[in-house]
């Protein structure tokens, strides 16, 4: 029986697995189709080593009688000697073909765990395998990707081969092989959106400071540009809206306000309740608060649909955004009106005067 050590070395060229490595194993998945061969696979006082000669590639298996000490564990070789079935070849062939179709499996999923392990934070384009309520697959070509729920745009259709991009957010071994989490509601997919659309993003023209994001409804960024001479704000929404209107298209619609970022923090928070007009931002004591005063008819769109332009304008600077009216700040700086005071009791009818003479009525006269 002999093992084509050339076949060995051909995969370690094209597979990059070690050549040592497939020859060991290959050992010990013969050792064990010996066990079974002599019906010997539980009797813990026997054991087998088979050896492959890398000049002649012949296989010699040798059956071992052991003793194991109790305590320790430790395995002793009593007798040894050369065992080898006559017709081993065929068991042979088939164990080696087991272990290098397993190795060859275990080389990929290795090769695929090290090429993404080292892409968490990027981006990747699928197309979508299946979709149900448990998770949605892409087949990003070599590999699959998961998408968990949790991960899913809200009310978002992922349609049986539909293209679409996802952010990587996780890359972990598992008993199948490599499995790859990612994500359409990460706010990093935005920035890794921009980049995409964006040459001066990737030229560090360009920087995206800071995100904020309720998946499939609105997002905001903040840009600086590291070129006077540059417009950031223009640089990301492009041509006639064309960049930014990629990125709104890859999200399925979901709005973007771009904002221009300044290291002045009041200005910056009136920049993120964009499209409202601010007419006062005050930095509270607590260095956490932002007051922002806005007209009367400003009021509800700096506060914005159940409240989301002011939730987004407080994670995109990192404050607690306290939006109010000038009316509201009016009220609240008049002093209070005090309280109106009981009237005073009615004041007693003069007392008639003592020196008055009695006014006498004339008594009528009898006829």
């Amino acid at each position: 029986m002999k093992i084509p050590m050339d076949s060995l070395r051909e995969l370690e060229r094209e597979r990059g697995i070690s050549f040592e490595t497939l020859v060991e194993a290959i050992e010990k998945a013969l050792s064990s189709a010996y066990l079974r061969i002599i019906n010997a696979e539980h009797e813990p006082n026997v054991r087998a080593r088979a050896v492959i000669d890398r000049e002649t590639e012949e296989v010699t298996v040798y059956r071992q009688d052991v003793e194991i000490d109790p305590d320790t564990d430790e395995v002793t070789v009593l007798k040894e000697w050369e065992d080898t079935p006559a017709d081993f070849g065929r068991i042979a062939a088939q164990a080696a073909k087991q272990v290098i179709v397993s190795r060859i499996r275990d080389a990929e999923r290795d090769i695929t765990f090290g090429e993404y392990s080292g892409r968490e934070g990027d981006i990747v384009t699928g197309i979508v395998q299946q979709h149900d309520h448990r998770y949605t697959i892409l087949d990003l070509g070599k590999t699959e990707a998961l998408m968990p729920p949790s991960e899913q745009i809200p009310h978002e259709r992922y349609e049986h081969g539909a293209r679409l991009k996802a952010y990587i957010v996780e890359v972990r071994r598992s008993a199948r092989g490599p499995q790859i989490i990612v994500s359409r509601t990460h706010p990093n997919l935005i920035r890794r959106l921009f980049e995409l659309e964006v040459p001066e993003i990737m030229d560090q023209i360009v920087e995206i400071k800071s995100v904020a994001r309720e998946p499939g409804h609105r997002s905001k960024i903040a840009v600086a540009s590291n070129d006077r001479n540059v417009d950031p704000v223009g640089a990301c929404v492009g041509s006639k809206g064309s960049r930014v209107r990629m990125v709104m298209n890859e999200l399925r619609g979901e709005k973007m306000d771009i904002i221009k970022w300044t290291d002045n923090r009041e200005e910056f928070v009136a920049n993120a309740l964009s499209p409202a007009k601010v007419k006062e931002v005050r930095i509270l004591d607590d260095d956490e608060t932002a007051l922002v005063i806005v007209p009367d008819y400003q009021l509800s769109l700096a506060i914005g649909k159940e409240g989301q332009n002011a939730r987004l304008a407080a994670r995109l600077t990192g404050l607690r955004v306290d939006i109010k009216s000038e009316s509201q700040m009016r009220k609240e700086s008049e002093p209070p009106e005090e309280e109106a005071t009981p009237e005073a009791a009615a004041e007693p009818e003069p007392a008639a005067d003592a020196d008055a003479e009695p006014v006498t009525e004339p008594a009528g006269g009898a006829d």
